[in-house]
């Protein structure tokens, strides 16, 4: 599949969502393997200095609602919206009338409201993607390990900017704050496409929006591996790539180009990740799987209420299980390479997390913990391809859990 086929979830070329490096292994069979090894590669070599680096690094922002603002290239008007500006039935708004139409619910409905008054300021050419991180009223004093905070928690994690720096006093000073990660050229929105290669320089500066880019930028110089890191991340991306040439292609692809098995399997590994656990195991991790889809498939076939109906769902079971059991001893070394890829993966988040420009912490009973940033957004400066690289152990387990104990 090309990369524009498998970042969406709903339209071609739009930027609605992200996958996970290592789940690139399944999406994309083969070349989805060799593409999340290459990454990891020119990741490594960015971090070890070296100037013909193939990607760049955005940071990833936690924010919420994604926000799009722009002209609208059909009509020549300005326009704010969210992910459903690419539905079948765009809601593309232009007035607070088309706010109160298209986005009934009181906390969306002001910020879009909000966003309509000032982005226009800005002098947008073209559209822009991007996450609202605060408006004026969502800012709010904390003191915080005994130090005072300005913080601000559009989704999961809680951002603290120190109450006393410049930075505070703009976020206080603005009506809202956008961080800006995507851009879309096309001549009609449908047919538009997203690039990650994104330049703000053209932007109108006003007191009234706070707003950057999600590049990453180490002014300080400390985000580079040492040679003993460097070393240790060439030893597990060369056992990975080893792995993964004793990997059928045909059972890679027979994954990727299966959206049954693919969405099992998926499904099956987000069950640990919503229980905090490691994937260690992997032969027992195969067990589980067969035997989740077992009983899975089972149920549906109980459920079958005709007897037509009940023997189509015995076949697929009987089709899907010997899937499974023919391939156990490779989908083993499936999630053996995909351990590898986690593996390098978090060593170069571990490096990339040393710079943090603000503060992020999760809420606890007891008031605040400190937490990593929500991760990082690896971009092929060439291909445009991107993926996203998050400790899902840390922050997707978070977001699976710490949310429902927020207090708004």
């Amino acid at each position: 599949m090309k990369f524009l086929e498998y970042i969406t979830e709903a339209k071609e070329g739009k930027n609605v969502h992200l996958e996970h490096l290592e789940d690139n292994v399944l999406n994309n069979g083969v070349s989805g393997a060799r593409e999340a090894i290459n990454f990891l590669r020119s990741l490594r070599n960015m971090l070890a200095g070296h100037s013909d680096v193939k990607v760049n690094v955005t940071t990833k922002w936690d924010g919420s609602p994604a926000i799009f603002a722009g002209i609208n290239p059909e009509n020549g008007k300005f326009f704010v919206g969210t992910k459903s500006v690419f539905n079948k039935n765009a809601k593309l708004n232009y007035t607070d009338a088309d706010i109160d139409e298209n986005h009934a619910a009181e906390g969306l409905n002001n910020k879009l409201k909000i966003a309509l008054a000032y982005l226009p300021k800005l002098g947008i050419k073209g559209i822009l993607q991007g996450d609202m991180m605060f408006t004026k009223s969502d800012l709010k004093s904390e003191t915080i390990d005994g130090e005072e905070y300005i913080i601000f928690q559009p989704n999961t994690i809680v951002y603290a900017v120190p109450a006393n720096t410049k930075l505070a006093k703009m976020m206080m000073a603005a009506q809202l704050g956008v961080v800006f990660h995507t851009s879309y050229t096309g001549k009609d929105i449908e047919n538009m496409k997203a690039s990650f290669n994104i330049d703000l320089g053209h932007l109108t500066t006003t007191k009234d929006v706070w707003f950057r880019d999600a590049s990453f930028t180490d002014a300080s110089g400390s985000a580079t591996f040492t040679e003993q890191e460097t070393a240790e991340l060439t030893s597990i991306l060369s056992q990975a790539g080893r792995l993964f040439a004793t990997i059928p292609a045909l059972t890679l692809n027979r994954i990727s180009s299966s959206e049954t098995y693919l969405m099992q399997i998926k499904t099956y590994n987000n069950t640990k990740v919503r229980e905090g656990q490691e994937i260690r195991d992997t032969r027992a991790h195969v067990n589980g799987l067969l035997k989740w889809v077992e009983d899975k498939l089972n149920k549906e076939i109980l459920a079958a209420k005709k007897a037509d109906t009940k023997e189509k769902r015995i076949k697929e079971k009987t089709e899907v299980m010997r899937f499974y059991r023919t391939n156990a001893a490779q989908l083993k070394n499936v999630f053996d390479l995909m351990n590898m890829i986690i593996e390098a993966k978090l060593m170069i988040i571990r490096k990339l997390e040393t710079i943090k420009s603000i503060g992020t912490f999760v809420r606890t009973d007891d008031g605040f913990k400190s937490t990593a940033p929500e991760g990082f957004v690896a971009v092929d400066k060439l291909k445009g391809n991107a993926l996203k690289l998050v400790d899902r152990l840390e922050f997707s387990h978070q977001n699976f859990n710490v949310a429902k104990n927020w207090s708004k």
